[in-house]
Formats: structure tokens, C-alpha cells, sequence
């Protein structure tokens, strides 16, 4: 073969590497926007389905819960039957799921869908991160893929807020779920012909006791916090999280003893890598429960409709996004460790920014405080993905990614059970209020002094839910400067 034949060669499969990118990029987005995209429905919602204060937490969490506690079992699972094979199941679930829950008829009913949306986004995440593996052999390239993919999957988060209010402006509640059928449609579509199929043959058959394991752990450990957060301390919700307790343990020993462990604790003796997992979960913790706040405060605080608060929140959806993209090269640049310290301080100052966040004014303080976290934020997803990817050999790359976006999607989940009842809390104390500020507004009729203390209860826990936010991003940034180099 000639010299021309082989740059041509390498042009042709370059550019099918980066069409291969773009359609692995819609399950992405997809997945990302509707941990978030509720945010804004959530007020429109409650008023048509008129769903408890605990259902409306199931609504919000149980997307986020499924995806956290099938990642890992998905990831491997990809790795066996084929990435592209599982990707494709995944979009079609997610998408009978979307439809479900346009057109839910009951609080009940849309709970169910979120959970099958939860099952099939469990698929799209690993398999999608896993295939940029196989995509792209050369790793200058497949490290700006993977920002690429970041920037997609973490700007995706802040965007869907934002098409949130664009749809709810023009239409019910239920099109925030339609508008993902068109997408999937087109992964369907040109997945099989653009996208490669990668398993690993060398690997092992699944063990099934450590997926039963992992997912008979996970979820009632997220489940108990959840409610005692939320709800106080109970002996039921107490017991069932020592159950998930006890199963994790088991768990973790059983995977110690497998030559091919569903979760490879031998990832975890990299400082770099744990330092990534810890940054990954904080970070999602407190960006889930940054959004979800200063979504309900920009609507029922200040009064503004869902488009207006949507685009409000267009500053950091960008900074999210740029910042992504650049990630892997600042990381180049200054070092992995000292990039992540950089980027969970960032994250920790614009999330104290929001206490100049006020009932009658503050606005400016938002728009400063959530641009800096989304700098910070951007930074240092780009970097869990990389380091996910690049720690293990191709044909581990599904499961090694898998337990990079269980923290991910745990920090999600944990960010709007424990943080959201933190200003929950705060706010319930302040007066005799109904379970939420939108239920307490809409039962006050004219009651105008129940109304503005009502918002000045909830901006006080909306502080203190974000401070305390603060204060974790600076522990784990403590943490990822002194971790010991190994």
C-alpha cells in the first residue's frame, strides 16, 4: 500500500471515528438532561398530577437511583455482549420509557416510567464512554473525544433546565420526555453502521451473586438516606439501609475473591483514580443540588416563568460546556492532581457566592456564583472521564467507566436527597409551612406576609444547603492536594 493510500486510509477512518463521536453524543445528552430537565417541570407538574412532597422526590429521584445501581452491572455486561449491542437495547427501553411518562395519567404512573428511563440510561452511559476506547487508539485524539463526550454529558445537566423552560413556555409538562424520541430515532438509526461493536472475549461469564449484590446494596443504602434525611431518623428506613450495608460488605469480599470481579477494587489503589471517583461524587452532589435550588428560587422566589429562569441559567451552561472541552488540556498542562484542586475550589467559591442570593434582589450574585462553579465543574468531569478510560485495558474499559458514572449518578441522587433536605429542613423551620414553598404559596391565597416569609425560609435553606455544599468541595479538594502519591 502506498504512502497516499494509507493517508487515506487513516483520513476515511478518522472521520468515521468522529461521526461514531456524534452519534454517540445524543444518548449522552439525553441521559445528562433529564437528571435535570424536571427541575423546571416540577412546579407545572405539581399542579396537574398534584403528587405528595415524598412523590415528588421519587419523581425527581428514582431516575438518578436506577442508573446509580445498575452502572456498574451495565458496564460489565457491555463488556461481554457487545458495547454497541447493549447501547442500542438501552436507547430503545429509554425511549418506550419517554413516552410513558409524556403521557403519565398518575404521579404512580410516571414514577414507574422515570424508573424504566433509569434502566435504559444505565445501558447508554458505560457503553457510550467504553466505545470512545474503541473509536479512538490514538490517545491525543481520544482524549479530546473525551472531553468532547464531557462537555456533552456534563453541559448536558446545565442544559436541561434550559430546554425545559423552552418547552414548557410553548407546551404540558409531558414534552420534556417527547423530545427525546427524534434523538433516539437517529441513534437508532445510524448507530449499527457508524458505531463499532467491541466485547471482550478473554473476559469471564458475568457473576451474577455480585450483580445481585451490588444492586440488593446500593439501592436501599440510597434509599435510607434518602428518607432519613428527609423524613428524620426511623428504625424502618434505618434498618434497610443496614441491609444494603451488609450486602455491600459482602459484596466487596466476594470481588476480592473473583479472578474476574465485577468491580475491580484494584483501581481504587490509584490515588489518581480515587481522587477522580471522590471529585465525581461531590461535584454531582452539589451541581444537583445547586440546580434544582436556584431553579425553584428563580421561579417561585422571584416570579419569573420557566423560560425566564431557563435562560438565566444559560451563563453557566456555557461555562460548563467550554470548559469541558478544555479540561484534558489544563490537565496536561498543570497536572491532574493540582487541576482538580483548582477546579472543586472553583466550584466551592461560586457555590458561597449564591448567599448574595436574596428574596428582592441578588441576581448578579447567581449569574457570578453558577458561571464560577460551572468552570469548575467542566474542569473536573472532564478529567473523572479521562482518568476512568485511560486506567484500565480496552477490554475493561465498560466496568472501569461504569464505577466512574455510578458516582455520577450517585452524587446526583445524593446531592437532591441529602443537600434538597438540608434546605428543606431550614425551610420548615421557619414557619408553619406547607411541605414545600410552591404547595405553601399555592394554599396561601392572599396571604402576602405567609408568602414572603414562606421565600425567606427557603432562601435561608437554599444558603445553607449551598454552604454546606461549599464546605465538602473544600474537603475533597484538601483531599486530592495530600493524597498520597502511589
Amino acid at each position: 500500500m502506498t504512502q497516499v493510500e494509507v493517508a487515506q486510509t487513516a483520513s476515511t477512518s478518522s472521520r468515521r471515528a468522529w461521526l461514531g463521536l456524534a452519534v454517540l453524543l445524543l444518548p449522552v445528552l439525553l441521559v445528562s438532561m433529564d437528571i435535570s430537565v424536571l427541575f423546571l417541570a416540577m412546579p407545572t407538574l405539581t399542579l396537574d398530577l398534584d403528587p405528595s412532597a415524598a412523590q415528588q422526590l421519587w419523581i425527581l429521584d428514582i431516575y438518578g437511583f436506577l442508573i446509580a445501581g445498575l452502572l456498574i452491572t451495565m458496564g460489565n455486561v457491555g463488556d461481554r455482549i457487545g458495547r454497541r449491542n447493549i447501547l442500542l437495547a438501552g436507547a430503545s427501553i429509554f425511549g418506550l420509557a419517554s413516552i410513558m411518562a409524556a403521557f403519565a395519567p398518575s404521579t404512580v404512573v410516571l414514577i414507574i416510567a422515570r424508573a424504566l428511563m433509569g434502566m435504559g440510561g444505565a445501558t447508554l452511559l458505560p457503553s457510550s464512554l467504553a466505545l470512545i476506547s474503541s473509536l479512538f487508539p490514538n490517545a491525543r485524539e481520544r482524549a479530546a473525544a473525551i472531553g468532547v463526550w464531557t462537555a456533552f454529558f456534563a453541559g448536558g445537566s446545565a442544559v436541561g433546565p434550559i430546554l425545559g423552560g423552552l418547552l414548557l413556555h410553548h407546551f404540558w409538562w409531558g414534552s420534556v420526555f417527547l423530545i427525546n424520541i427524534p434523538v433516539l430515532l437517529i441513534l437508532l438509526a445510524f448507530g449499527p453502521f457508524v458505531l463499532p461493536e467491541h466485547r471482550a472475549g478473554a473476559i469471564g461469564p458475568l457473576d451474577l451473586p455480585s450483580v445481585l449484590l451490588s444492586i440488593g446494596g446500593i439501592l436501599p443504602v440510597v434509599y435510607a438516606v434518602k428518607q432519613i434525611a428527609a423524613e428524620g431518623f426511623d428504625i424502618a428506613s434505618f434498618l434497610i439501609g443496614l441491609i444494603g450495608v451488609v450486602l455491600l460488605v459482602i459484596f466487596v469480599r466476594r470481588q476480592r475473591q473473583l479472578a474476574e470481579p465485577l468491580l475491580d477494587l484494584r483501581l481504587f489503589r490509584r490515588a489518581q483514580f480515587s481522587v477522580a471517583i471522590g471529585s465525581s461524587l461531590v461535584g454531582m452532589m452539589t451541581l444537583a443540588a445547586m440546580s434544582y435550588l436556584t431553579s425553584v428560587y428563580l421561579q417561585s422566589v422571584t416570579g419569573r416563568d420557566p423560560l425566564g429562569a431557563a435562560l438565566l441559567g444559560i451563563p453557566m451552561a456555557i461555562a460548563v460546556f467550554v470548559c469541558s472541552m478544555g479540561g484534558a488540556r489544563v490537565g496536561h498542562r498543570l497536572g491532574v492532581r493540582p487541576t482538580f484542586v483548582l477546579a472543586l475550589l472553583a466550584s466551592a467559591i461560586g457555590n458561597v457566592m449564591l448567599i448574595g442570593v436574596g428574596v428582592d434582589g441578588g441576581i448578579a450574585w447567581y449569574l457570578a456564583g453558577s458561571t464560577i462553579a460551572g468552570i469548575g465543574y467542566g474542569l473536573a468531569f472532564t478529567l473523572v472521564s479521562e482518568v476512568s478510560v485511560s486506567s484500565v485495558p480496552p477490554e475493561r474499559a465498560g466496568s472501569a467507566v461504569g464505577i466512574s458514572e455510578t458516582s455520577f449518578e450517585l452524587g446526583n441522587a445524593l446531592g437532591l436527597a441529602l443537600l434538597g433536605s438540608v434546605a428543606a429542613l431550614v425551610f420548615r423551620s421557619g414557619g408553619d409551612y406547607a411541605a414545600t414553598l410552591g404547595e405553601t404559596i399555592q394554599h396561601a391565597g392572599d396571604n402576602s406576609a405567609l408568602i414572603d416569609s414562606a421565600r425567606e425560609s427557603f432562601v435561608s435553606g437554599m444558603h445553607m444547603a449551598t454552604s454546606v455544599g461549599a464546605a465538602l468541595l473544600v474537603v475533597m479538594a484538601a483531599v486530592a492536594a495530600f493524597a498520597p502519591r502511589r
